[in-house]
């Protein structure tokens, strides 16, 4: 069964920030932010244009050890990427594909809107609301995680 769904999540930090936080370097903010579910992560392969992977470990938090993410496609000045999970992340157990388009939004307030469509394809039995609230979860943490770290911290990636 394949799934798609789409999720928004408002923010007060401008796009350019939030995605350079939340997205371009997640890998390298994650694991300072939440350390209580990121363990490590690093590059695996490229420069972070489209092409690239990275890899996350992560604490018995989440419900898998790893993922692999490979970048799709990424537009740094529209605040938009697409990437799919490779390896990890429940590939193999409960999804058989899984993929990602992420576009930052800005807003009349200074702020922006992260507009997050996810599709996969889940594998026999996996009941397609437990993968949705769980995703949706997942990336608003992200987001708003990012977002209370750029408030604290003005001048971080500006």
């Amino acid at each position: 069964m394949s799934l798609t769904w789409t999720h928004e999540i408002e923010s007060s930090v401008s796009a350019p920030r939030l995605f350079k936080a939340a997205l371009a370097d997640w890998h390298n903010l994650g694991p300072k932010l939440a350390p209580h579910i990121i363990v490590s992560s690093s590059p695996v392969q490229g420069d972070g244009r489209a092409g690239s992977i990275r890899e996350f470990k992560f604490t018995s938090a989440m419900p898998f050890s790893h993922i692999k993410e490979r970048l799709d496609f990424v537009d740094h000045e529209k605040f938009e990427c697409k990437q799919t999970v490779v390896e990890g992340g429940g590939i193999g157990v409960t999804i058989e594909s899984i993929s990602t388009h992420i576009k930052l939004e800005p807003n009349s307030k200074g702020g922006c809107v992260c507009k997050v469509v996810q599709t996969c394809k889940l594998l026999p039995g996996v009941k397609a609301e437990d993968e949705e609230a769980m995703t949706k979860e997942t990336a608003t943490s992200i987001i708003k995680t990012a977002e209370a770290y750029l408030l604290a911290n003005p001048n971080a990636y500006l």
